[in-house]
Protein backbone atom coordinates (compact mmCIF):
# COMPACT_ATOMS: atom_id res chain seq x y z
CA UNK A 1 0.00 0.00 0.00
CA UNK A 2 2.87 2.46 0.62
CA UNK A 3 4.34 1.93 -2.95
CA UNK A 4 0.40 3.72 -4.06
CA UNK A 5 1.78 6.73 -2.50
CA UNK A 6 5.22 6.82 -2.74
CA UNK A 7 6.76 8.91 -5.63
CA UNK A 8 9.43 7.69 -8.11
CA UNK A 9 11.00 10.91 -8.65
CA UNK A 10 11.38 14.24 -7.24
CA UNK A 11 8.98 16.31 -8.88
CA UNK A 12 6.64 13.13 -10.47
CA UNK A 13 3.41 11.92 -8.90
CA UNK A 14 3.25 8.79 -7.23
CA UNK A 15 0.51 5.94 -9.01
CA UNK A 16 -2.09 6.90 -6.44
CA UNK A 17 -1.89 10.46 -7.70
CA UNK A 18 -1.83 9.51 -11.27
CA UNK A 19 -4.43 7.05 -11.31
CA UNK A 20 -6.60 9.59 -9.75
CA UNK A 21 -5.03 12.36 -12.50
CA UNK A 22 -6.25 10.07 -15.45
CA UNK A 23 -9.93 9.10 -14.15
CA UNK A 24 -10.51 12.86 -13.49
CA UNK A 25 -9.11 13.46 -17.23
CA UNK A 26 -10.86 10.87 -18.09
CA UNK A 27 -14.31 11.75 -16.70
CA UNK A 28 -13.36 15.49 -18.39
CA UNK A 29 -13.12 13.58 -21.65
CA UNK A 30 -16.35 12.17 -21.45
CA UNK A 31 -18.25 15.05 -20.70
CA UNK A 32 -16.81 16.67 -23.99
CA UNK A 33 -16.82 14.37 -26.32
CA UNK A 34 -20.26 12.83 -25.33
CA UNK A 35 -22.34 15.47 -26.67
CA UNK A 36 -20.53 14.96 -30.31
CA UNK A 37 -20.92 11.13 -29.78
CA UNK A 38 -24.81 11.87 -29.08
CA UNK A 39 -24.81 14.22 -31.98
CA UNK A 40 -23.31 11.51 -34.41
CA UNK A 41 -25.76 8.87 -33.58
CA UNK A 42 -28.71 10.99 -33.91
CA UNK A 43 -27.55 11.75 -37.54
CA UNK A 44 -28.05 7.73 -38.00
CA UNK A 45 -31.46 7.29 -36.73
CA UNK A 46 -34.74 7.27 -37.48
CA UNK A 47 -37.22 9.47 -36.70
CA UNK A 48 -38.98 6.76 -34.68
CA UNK A 49 -35.88 6.54 -33.04
CA UNK A 50 -34.83 9.65 -31.56
CA UNK A 51 -38.57 9.69 -30.42
CA UNK A 52 -38.96 6.66 -28.36
CA UNK A 53 -35.32 6.58 -27.37
CA UNK A 54 -32.77 7.35 -25.72
CA UNK A 55 -30.97 4.75 -27.58
CA UNK A 56 -27.21 4.90 -27.18
CA UNK A 57 -25.25 2.66 -28.95
CA UNK A 58 -25.70 1.67 -32.69
CA UNK A 59 -26.57 -1.92 -33.64
CA UNK A 60 -27.66 -2.83 -30.17
CA UNK A 61 -30.32 -0.79 -29.24
CA UNK A 62 -30.68 0.81 -32.73
CA UNK A 63 -30.40 -0.09 -36.30
CA UNK A 64 -28.14 3.09 -37.94
CA UNK A 65 -29.79 4.71 -41.18
CA UNK A 66 -28.72 6.99 -43.41
CA UNK A 67 -31.90 8.31 -43.80
CA UNK A 68 -31.65 11.52 -42.83
CA UNK A 69 -27.63 12.12 -44.48
CA UNK A 70 -29.33 10.98 -48.09
CA UNK A 71 -32.22 13.72 -47.15
CA UNK A 72 -29.40 16.64 -46.26
CA UNK A 73 -27.37 15.82 -49.17
CA UNK A 74 -29.78 14.29 -51.72
CA UNK A 75 -33.06 16.46 -51.52
CA UNK A 76 -31.66 19.16 -49.81
CA UNK A 77 -28.54 19.74 -51.89
CA UNK A 78 -29.10 22.55 -53.61
CA UNK A 79 -29.87 23.95 -50.39
CA UNK A 80 -27.10 22.85 -48.19
CA UNK A 81 -24.11 22.73 -50.72
CA UNK A 82 -24.29 26.50 -51.58
CA UNK A 83 -25.08 27.47 -47.78
CA UNK A 84 -22.23 25.44 -46.99
CA UNK A 85 -19.71 27.15 -49.77
CA UNK A 86 -20.73 30.48 -48.28
CA UNK A 87 -20.00 29.66 -44.90
CA UNK A 88 -16.30 28.47 -45.75
CA UNK A 89 -15.18 30.95 -48.38
CA UNK A 90 -16.62 34.04 -45.85
CA UNK A 91 -14.97 32.78 -42.65
CA UNK A 92 -11.78 31.75 -44.51
CA UNK A 93 -11.65 35.05 -46.29
CA UNK A 94 -12.26 37.52 -43.75
CA UNK A 95 -9.94 35.49 -41.29
CA UNK A 96 -7.53 35.45 -43.53
CA UNK A 97 -7.82 39.52 -43.94
CA UNK A 98 -8.07 40.15 -40.44
CA UNK A 99 -4.77 37.98 -39.53
CA UNK A 100 -3.29 40.16 -42.03
CA UNK A 101 -4.29 43.45 -40.83
CA UNK A 102 -4.36 42.43 -37.05
CA UNK A 103 -0.62 40.92 -37.32
CA UNK A 104 0.47 44.46 -38.32
CA UNK A 105 -1.91 46.62 -36.63
CA UNK A 106 -0.23 44.30 -33.40
CA UNK A 107 3.49 44.21 -34.42
CA UNK A 108 3.01 48.31 -35.09
CA UNK A 109 1.54 48.58 -31.38
CA UNK A 110 4.52 47.05 -30.02
CA UNK A 111 7.69 48.39 -31.65
CA UNK A 112 6.58 51.79 -32.34
CA UNK A 113 5.37 54.45 -29.93
CA UNK A 114 2.13 56.22 -31.09
CA UNK A 115 0.75 59.63 -29.31
CA UNK A 116 -2.36 60.37 -31.06
CA UNK A 117 -3.94 63.55 -28.84
CA UNK A 118 -7.31 63.41 -27.96
CA UNK A 119 -8.79 66.45 -29.88
CA UNK A 120 -7.21 65.41 -32.81
CA UNK A 121 -9.39 61.97 -32.82
CA UNK A 122 -12.72 64.01 -31.59
CA UNK A 123 -12.37 66.25 -34.67
CA UNK A 124 -11.85 63.29 -37.01
CA UNK A 125 -15.46 61.78 -35.35
CA UNK A 126 -16.68 64.95 -35.66
CA UNK A 127 -15.82 65.21 -39.88
CA UNK A 128 -16.81 62.08 -40.31
CA UNK A 129 -20.44 62.79 -38.53
CA UNK A 130 -20.40 66.00 -40.09
CA UNK A 131 -20.33 64.20 -44.03
CA UNK A 132 -22.94 61.91 -42.66
CA UNK A 133 -25.57 64.21 -41.55
CA UNK A 134 -24.58 65.95 -45.17
CA UNK A 135 -25.04 62.81 -47.23
CA UNK A 136 -28.69 61.87 -45.36
CA UNK A 137 -29.34 65.62 -46.15
CA UNK A 138 -28.80 64.79 -50.01
CA UNK A 139 -25.39 66.16 -50.64
CA UNK A 140 -23.95 63.75 -52.95
CA UNK A 141 -21.93 61.29 -51.91
CA UNK A 142 -18.54 62.46 -52.75
CA UNK A 143 -19.10 65.92 -52.31
CA UNK A 144 -19.90 65.30 -48.55
CA UNK A 145 -16.61 63.31 -48.27
CA UNK A 146 -14.66 66.13 -49.54
CA UNK A 147 -16.35 68.61 -47.65
CA UNK A 148 -15.56 66.46 -44.18
CA UNK A 149 -11.89 65.82 -45.20
CA UNK A 150 -11.83 69.48 -45.87
CA UNK A 151 -13.14 70.32 -42.16
CA UNK A 152 -11.00 67.87 -40.96
CA UNK A 153 -7.72 69.37 -42.07
CA UNK A 154 -9.00 73.33 -40.96
CA UNK A 155 -9.59 72.23 -37.90
CA UNK A 156 -5.99 70.30 -37.51
CA UNK A 157 -4.38 73.38 -38.51
CA UNK A 158 -6.06 75.28 -35.75
CA UNK A 159 -7.99 73.98 -32.69
CA UNK A 160 -5.46 70.58 -32.22
CA UNK A 161 -2.56 72.54 -31.98
CA UNK A 162 -4.26 74.45 -28.86
CA UNK A 163 -4.58 70.84 -27.23
CA UNK A 164 -1.69 68.64 -25.86
CA UNK A 165 -3.03 65.76 -24.26
CA UNK A 166 -2.37 62.71 -26.40
CA UNK A 167 -2.90 58.71 -25.63
CA UNK A 168 -0.48 55.99 -25.80
CA UNK A 169 -0.48 52.50 -27.56
CA UNK A 170 -2.12 51.22 -23.88
CA UNK A 171 -5.07 53.42 -24.96
CA UNK A 172 -5.81 52.19 -28.33
CA UNK A 173 -5.01 48.22 -27.52
CA UNK A 174 -7.60 48.77 -25.04
CA UNK A 175 -10.05 50.50 -27.35
CA UNK A 176 -9.57 48.46 -30.21
CA UNK A 177 -10.53 45.04 -27.52
CA UNK A 178 -13.54 47.05 -26.52
CA UNK A 179 -14.98 47.13 -29.81
CA UNK A 180 -15.61 43.60 -29.64
CA UNK A 181 -17.06 43.26 -26.09
CA UNK A 182 -19.61 45.84 -27.40
CA UNK A 183 -22.58 43.56 -27.88
CA UNK A 184 -23.08 42.96 -31.70
CA UNK A 185 -27.04 43.78 -31.69
CA UNK A 186 -25.61 47.77 -31.01
CA UNK A 187 -23.79 47.87 -34.48
CA UNK A 188 -25.53 45.67 -36.78
CA UNK A 189 -28.78 47.54 -37.33
CA UNK A 190 -25.94 50.79 -38.51
CA UNK A 191 -24.40 48.68 -40.54
CA UNK A 192 -27.08 47.46 -42.26
CA UNK A 193 -28.10 51.30 -43.00
CA UNK A 194 -24.96 52.16 -44.26
CA UNK A 195 -24.50 49.14 -46.64
CA UNK A 196 -28.34 50.08 -47.81
CA UNK A 197 -27.27 53.71 -47.99
CA UNK A 198 -24.19 53.00 -50.12
CA UNK A 199 -25.82 50.81 -52.24
CA UNK A 200 -28.77 52.99 -52.61
CA UNK A 201 -25.76 56.36 -53.41
CA UNK A 202 -23.17 54.95 -54.93
CA UNK A 203 -25.03 52.00 -56.59
CA UNK A 204 -22.47 49.41 -55.39
CA UNK A 205 -24.48 46.38 -53.95
CA UNK A 206 -23.25 44.98 -50.58
CA UNK A 207 -26.28 43.36 -49.04
CA UNK A 208 -26.89 39.97 -49.86
CA UNK A 209 -23.43 39.28 -50.47
CA UNK A 210 -20.13 38.34 -49.44
CA UNK A 211 -18.51 41.63 -49.32
CA UNK A 212 -21.06 43.22 -46.88
CA UNK A 213 -20.40 39.69 -44.44
CA UNK A 214 -16.60 39.77 -45.12
CA UNK A 215 -16.47 43.33 -43.99
CA UNK A 216 -18.25 43.02 -41.14
CA UNK A 217 -16.63 39.85 -39.88
CA UNK A 218 -13.26 41.51 -40.55
CA UNK A 219 -14.13 44.71 -38.35
CA UNK A 220 -15.87 42.04 -35.45
CA UNK A 221 -12.98 40.07 -35.67
CA UNK A 222 -10.45 42.62 -36.18
CA UNK A 223 -9.69 43.23 -32.31
CA UNK A 224 -9.08 39.43 -31.29
CA UNK A 225 -6.19 39.40 -33.82
CA UNK A 226 -4.44 42.65 -32.33
CA UNK A 227 -4.93 41.77 -28.96
CA UNK A 228 -3.72 38.24 -29.20
CA UNK A 229 -0.79 38.77 -31.36
CA UNK A 230 0.20 41.88 -29.35
CA UNK A 231 1.03 39.69 -26.45
CA UNK A 232 2.62 37.23 -28.82
CA UNK A 233 5.00 39.77 -30.25
CA UNK A 234 5.67 41.42 -27.00
CA UNK A 235 7.48 37.95 -25.80
CA UNK A 236 9.48 38.06 -29.15
CA UNK A 237 13.47 39.23 -28.12
CA UNK A 238 13.66 42.27 -29.60
CA UNK A 239 17.67 41.86 -29.92
CA UNK A 240 16.53 39.31 -32.67
CA UNK A 241 15.04 41.84 -34.87
CA UNK A 242 17.96 44.41 -33.71
CA UNK A 243 20.61 42.40 -34.85
CA UNK A 244 19.19 41.48 -38.35
CA UNK A 245 18.63 45.52 -38.55
CA UNK A 246 22.40 45.81 -37.57
CA UNK A 247 22.98 42.92 -40.87
CA UNK A 248 21.19 45.82 -42.78
CA UNK A 249 17.77 44.31 -42.95
CA UNK A 250 14.88 46.68 -43.52
CA UNK A 251 11.53 46.62 -40.98
CA UNK A 252 9.44 45.03 -43.44
CA UNK A 253 12.14 42.00 -44.13
CA UNK A 254 12.37 41.99 -40.10
CA UNK A 255 8.86 41.55 -39.85
CA UNK A 256 8.44 39.09 -42.35
CA UNK A 257 11.77 36.58 -42.09
CA UNK A 258 12.50 37.09 -38.05
CA UNK A 259 9.23 38.12 -36.49
CA UNK A 260 6.31 36.10 -38.49
CA UNK A 261 8.01 32.73 -37.96
CA UNK A 262 8.86 33.09 -35.05
CA UNK A 263 4.96 33.97 -34.09
CA UNK A 264 3.84 31.13 -36.71
CA UNK A 265 2.13 29.74 -33.57
CA UNK A 266 0.42 32.59 -32.41
CA UNK A 267 -0.93 33.06 -36.09
CA UNK A 268 -2.41 29.68 -35.95
CA UNK A 269 -4.13 29.51 -32.80
CA UNK A 270 -5.21 33.13 -33.49
CA UNK A 271 -6.59 31.92 -36.88
CA UNK A 272 -8.56 29.41 -35.58
CA UNK A 273 -10.16 31.38 -33.06
CA UNK A 274 -11.26 34.00 -35.27
CA UNK A 275 -12.19 31.58 -38.13
CA UNK A 276 -14.88 29.79 -35.05
CA UNK A 277 -16.20 33.06 -34.88
CA UNK A 278 -16.92 33.20 -38.38
CA UNK A 279 -17.63 30.15 -38.68
CA UNK A 280 -20.52 30.41 -36.07
CA UNK A 281 -21.77 33.55 -36.82
CA UNK A 282 -25.45 34.35 -37.36
CA UNK A 283 -26.79 37.68 -35.63
CA UNK A 284 -24.96 39.63 -38.82
CA UNK A 285 -25.21 37.32 -41.48
CA UNK A 286 -29.13 37.01 -40.83
CA UNK A 287 -29.36 41.14 -41.13
CA UNK A 288 -27.16 41.39 -44.33
CA UNK A 289 -28.19 38.10 -46.12
CA UNK A 290 -31.62 37.17 -47.10
CA UNK A 291 -31.12 34.75 -50.19
CA UNK A 292 -28.95 31.62 -51.00
CA UNK A 293 -26.64 33.74 -53.05
CA UNK A 294 -24.96 34.70 -49.47
CA UNK A 295 -26.62 33.12 -46.44
CA UNK A 296 -24.26 30.63 -44.08
CA UNK A 297 -24.88 27.51 -42.51
CA UNK A 298 -25.93 29.01 -39.58
CA UNK A 299 -28.68 30.45 -40.85
CA UNK A 300 -29.78 27.47 -42.72
CA UNK A 301 -29.48 25.53 -39.23
CA UNK A 302 -31.87 27.75 -37.69
CA UNK A 303 -34.33 28.07 -40.70
CA UNK A 304 -34.34 24.46 -40.96
CA UNK A 305 -35.48 24.19 -37.06
CA UNK A 306 -37.98 27.12 -37.33
CA UNK A 307 -39.81 25.90 -40.66
CA UNK A 308 -39.77 22.15 -39.77
CA UNK A 309 -40.23 21.98 -35.75
CA UNK A 310 -37.52 20.14 -33.77
CA UNK A 311 -36.29 16.93 -36.06
CA UNK A 312 -33.15 16.25 -34.72
CA UNK A 313 -32.19 13.68 -37.17
CA UNK A 314 -31.50 16.34 -40.04
CA UNK A 315 -30.69 18.65 -37.52
CA UNK A 316 -27.72 17.14 -36.74
CA UNK A 317 -26.48 16.21 -39.88
CA UNK A 318 -26.47 19.97 -40.52
CA UNK A 319 -24.79 20.38 -37.01
CA UNK A 320 -21.93 17.41 -37.79
CA UNK A 321 -21.45 19.03 -41.33
CA UNK A 322 -20.89 22.91 -39.78
CA UNK A 323 -18.58 21.26 -37.23
CA UNK A 324 -16.40 18.44 -38.39
CA UNK A 325 -14.60 20.94 -40.98
CA UNK A 326 -13.31 22.84 -38.30
CA UNK A 327 -12.59 19.90 -36.08
CA UNK A 328 -10.55 18.14 -38.97
CA UNK A 329 -8.37 21.66 -39.04
CA UNK A 330 -7.89 22.27 -35.35
CA UNK A 331 -5.87 18.37 -35.35
CA UNK A 332 -3.61 19.01 -38.06
CA UNK A 333 -3.11 22.22 -36.48
CA UNK A 334 -2.65 20.99 -33.06
CA UNK A 335 1.30 21.53 -32.78
CA UNK A 336 0.75 24.74 -32.63
CA UNK A 337 -1.93 25.68 -30.87
CA UNK A 338 -0.66 24.06 -27.82
CA UNK A 339 1.81 26.48 -27.94
CA UNK A 340 0.25 29.41 -29.16
CA UNK A 341 -2.23 28.77 -26.24
CA UNK A 342 0.44 29.76 -24.07
CA UNK A 343 0.53 33.36 -25.56
CA UNK A 344 1.58 35.59 -22.62
CA UNK A 345 1.91 33.11 -19.72
CA UNK A 346 5.75 33.15 -19.68
CA UNK A 347 7.34 36.27 -19.16
CA UNK A 348 10.83 37.97 -18.01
Amino acid sequence: MKSLFKKKTLFGVSPLGAMMSYFVLGLWAFFILFPLYWLFITSLKEPGDVNNGPFYIPFIDFQPSLHAWRYILGELRSETIPKFLNTVGVSLISTAVAITFGACAAYALTRFQYRPKIATIFMFIASVVAAIVLFTLGVPGLLAAVIGIAIFLVCLNTLAKRFTRALGNSNIAFWLISQRIMPPITVVIPIYVLFFAIQKGLGIKLLDTWAALIISYVGANLPIVVWLMRDYFQNIPLELEESASIDGASRYRIFTTVVLPLAMPGLVATFLFVLVFAWNEYLLALFLTSSVNAQTMPMFVVAQNATRGPQWWYLSVLVMIMIVPVIIMAIFLERYISRGLLVGAVKG
